[in-house]
């Protein structure tokens, strides 16, 4: 009986560039690679490794801007059977040391803007190799990617033992304070995350918001190239991404709730967007007046809210027919996807494509996978239909006067207060109360809050105990880079810096 056949990430860029080798797999900003062009630059590079001696488990760090010369680079190391691992674009050599410390990579790839403090992170942490990837000249001593060299077409770079089970990818997570972990997804986990079926109606035609060192970019990416379709990466800018909707005609856009509302303030009548078909969002609490909005601009479209992390993938979806119905909620378990609260609301998933675990972490992999589920830290709670609703983080409830309060609710009541841009509820450290609620408040242009309004607004809605007993104005909030968050710790570390 023959051996059934692998999902192995790099056999998929192999057979499209044999059944739709002129079609555009990805496209940026008027540059693109068909699916031909794809696969050969990967098979080039995949050589060009392999002849550095780079071989299956090996971890190559990657720190470039989003670009399609990053591309390539993902190619080859899934063919080879290498770990691609991508930094933050934004972060400096000083944040980096400790993540490639971390990481312990065979070689560290940098794009032109990064290699001059690439270059200083691998003297000091005693990396083998420093490569260079994209235009521009380097020093002799970096070896330089050449994605313009043709492959030789003998594949001599592949390893029959890759299995599906081993480490593809590590993606970095972005956490609050301290060294971000390093999550784990194997070959098998990322090609059934984005695995469509076989009853496509179309090539998916997407759109990426997304910077390419996050793990929603090439989630996004391998679900359009499943289908034989296109991704089409554009900055998060309004006027960029509609842009990339009209060029490519594309039919799925997902942005994060922020960018939507970028969006809705912009002119859209001015682009043509009746080709969009799939509107997605998560990452964040979206209110039910964003949705209303949104099917309201793109009467054409569905509709979708999705829940997950770098951990799960797409752990719940909230499909187009509920989105209205079901305010708040962010809908039933993903195809595939087991969901379970523990006794304390803890949500907790389980399925096929989970995160094997944290890089050289096996305490925190330990804490997090138990009996092969995965605990979120994030708190829920279910209706009488099943339906999910994220009602906080167990590290983010505040516990004031012996009561639990969950920020998000306080925000929700809060968000329409007059004179209100953006709030963020956090629990402030006092001696009575053990934690009291502070409201963080960036006002809208010309306007102006006190503590009272806030208060007054959450009456008949908020209980006496979850209403804000403090305020603090700021003009910007510290959020994670790619997706918005705002990151409450950071946010908290920098009321106290005021008291000081």
């Amino acid at each position: 009986m023959p051996e059934p056949c692998k999902l192995l990430i790099g056999d998929l860029f192999q057979r499209n560039a044999q059944i739709v080798p002129n079609r555009v797999a990805a496209w940026m900003g008027g540059e693109q690679f068909t699916y031909r062009e794809l696969n050969d630059a990967g098979d080039s590079l995949a050589e060009q490794l392999y002849g550095l001696g780079i071989r299956r488990g090996d971890r190559i760090v990657s720190w470039a801007d989003t670009s399609l010369e990053v591309l390539p680079l993902f190619v080859a190391l899934a063919k080879l059977g290498a770990v691609f691992a991508p930094l933050n674009a934004t972060i400096g050599d000083e944040e980096a040391k400790p993540i490639v410390r971390m990481a312990r990579p065979k070689m560290l790839v940098a794009d032109s803007s990064h290699i001059g403090a690439a270059t200083a992170v691998i003297k000091q942490l005693d990396i083998p190799l420093l490569g260079h990837i994209g235009k521009g000249a380097c020093e002799p001593s970096i070896v330089h990617l050449d994605l313009e060299r043709p492959p030789t077409g003998e594949e001599t770079f592949c390893d029959p033992n890759l299995e599906e089970t081993d480490p593809h990818v590590i993606f970095f997570t972005s956490g609050s304070t301290g060294l971000p972990k390093g999550v784990i997804l194997s070959h098998r986990a990322n090609y059934l995350r984005t695995f469509q079926g076989v009853f496509i109606v179309e090539p998916e035609r997407s759109v990426c918001m997304f910077p390419l060192f996050h793990m929603a970019a090439f989630t996004l990416a391998l679900a359009a190239w499943q289908t034989q379709g296109e991704i089409a990466f554009a900055s998060p800018t309004a006027d960029s991404i509609l842009a990339a909707v009209q060029d490519r005609r594309a039919n799925r856009l997902y942005c994060i709730p922020a960018v939507w509302n970028r969006i809705l303030a912009s002119a859209t009548e001015a682009w043509d967007l009746s080709s969009l078909r799939l509107l997605d969002t998560g990452t964040s609490a979206t209110p039910v007046e964003l949705l209303q909005a949104l099917k309201d601009r793109f009467p054409q479209t569905s509709l979708r809210i999705y829940y997950g992390s770098s951990e799960v993938g797409a752990g719940t979806v909230l499909l187009d027919n509920d989105v209205l119905r079901k305010p708040g909620s962010v809908g039933l378990p993903s195809p595939g996807v087991e969901l379970k609260l523990t006794d304390a609301g803890e949500i907790c998933l389980r399925s096929s494509f989970l995160t094997d675990g944290y890089f050289d972490a096996p305490d925190i992999t330990n804490a997090a996978l138990r009996d092969g589920w995965f605990h979120t830290g994030d708190l829920g709670s279910l209706d009488d239909e099943g339906y999910l609703s994220i009602v906080g983080r167990a590290k983010e409830i505040i516990r004031t006067g012996g009561e639990s309060v969950a920020p998000t609710e306080v925000e929700a009541a809060l968000r329409n207060c007059p004179g209100v841009e953006e709030i963020a509820i956090v629990g402030m450290p006092d001696s009575q109360w053990g934690e009291i609620i502070c409201a963080a408040v960036i006002c809208q242009p010309d306007s102006t809050i006190s503590l009272s309004q806030l208060q007054q607004h959450c009456d008949g809605t908020l209980a006496k105990f979850k209403k804000p007993r403090r305020l603090e104005l700021f003009e910007s909030f510290p959020k994670t880079p790619s997706t918005g968050q705002v990151q409450r710790t950071l946010l908290v570390e920098n009321i106290l810096a005021r008291e000081s």
